[in-house]
């Protein structure tokens, strides 16, 4: 793995993404290597080395002291193209260093992230007039996980985490997306219990989206797993007929369970 401590021109970008006036992104690259992550398309940058070429913007948080000076308040999204919680960050602490400038201006966060380390974070986040953390979980089945998202926290600690921070009194939401396609329509009303138990105020859902070469990288990834490899394919050929069919379940079984379920896209 390399890593690269590099400096930063910006640190608040505009965003597009619904909810979001700005996009943080302390790093560049992610250790957490998921197989179907479209970051690398967007960034332009070589899938075989996304997870293990890794850039540290260490001036982040003294960049961003000069542009909350500037900028008008909005709601920053923390991370868009990468974690902002994962492994190097025990290390490097950007994330944590830059939402102790956000706190001094109260600037409303959005986190998403698929690590456990945000607990860290929890004496901060519950200081700011508005903040959401989100965790992404696109399956129960953390066999599944470790092949897909094969750095990233266990799906358990995961949901441990929702809890830690639900308790808190912070907003919590789960990124049901991807969905992985091993999933059934017997499965989501477990899901949707498992996470509204937890904590989870919302469930925002979205499908496996094939960008270039993700397919292929999933593929690769499964690779010691036939089975599961052989049913990603076999939904993979309808996937929009696939996800229909599952999204109307979630629909449905969220408005039994009184959970607000939004289209992510």
């Amino acid at each position: 793995m390399s890593v690269q401590e590099i400096e930063c021109k910006t640190a608040l970008s505009a965003s597009t993404l619904p909810g979001l006036t700005y996009s943080l992104n302390p790093y560049r690259g992610c250790q957490h290597d998921c197989a179907y992550c479209y970051a690398p398309n967007v960034l332009r940058i070589s899938r075989e080395h996304w997870g293990d070429d890794l850039k540290v913007k260490k001036n982040i948080p003294v960049v961003l002291v000069h542009e909350l000076k500037k900028k008008k308040p909005g709601v920053v999204g923390i991370s868009t193209v990468t974690d902002p919680y994962q492994p190097l960050e025990q290390k490097y602490r950007l994330t944590r260093f830059c939402l102790e400038q956000l706190l001094q201006h109260d600037f409303p966060v959005h986190i998403q992230t698929k690590s456990a380390l945000v607990i860290r974070d929890i004496d901060l986040l519950v200081r700011f007039s508005d903040s959401q953390v989100m965790f992404s979980i696109g399956t129960l089945h953390d066999d599944e996980r470790r092949l897909l998202e094969p750095q990233a926290s266990s799906i358990q600690d995961r949901v441990a985490a929702i809890v830690k921070c639900s308790k808190a009194s912070l907003k919590t939401a789960v990124f049901f997306g991807p969905v992985y396609p091993t999933t059934t329509v017997e499965e989501i009303p477990r899901f949707l219990d498992v996470m509204k138990d937890a904590g989870a105020q919302e469930i925002w859902i979205d499908m496996l989206r094939l960008k270039p070469g993700v397919f292929e990288n999933i593929q690769k990834a499964l690779r010691e797993d036939p089975k599961i490899s052989q049913l990603f394919s076999k939904q993979m050929k309808k996937p929009m007929e696939y996800y229909t069919i599952i999204r109307e379940e979630i629909l449905k079984q969220g408005k039994e369970r009184n959970l607000r379920i939004i289209d992510a896209f």
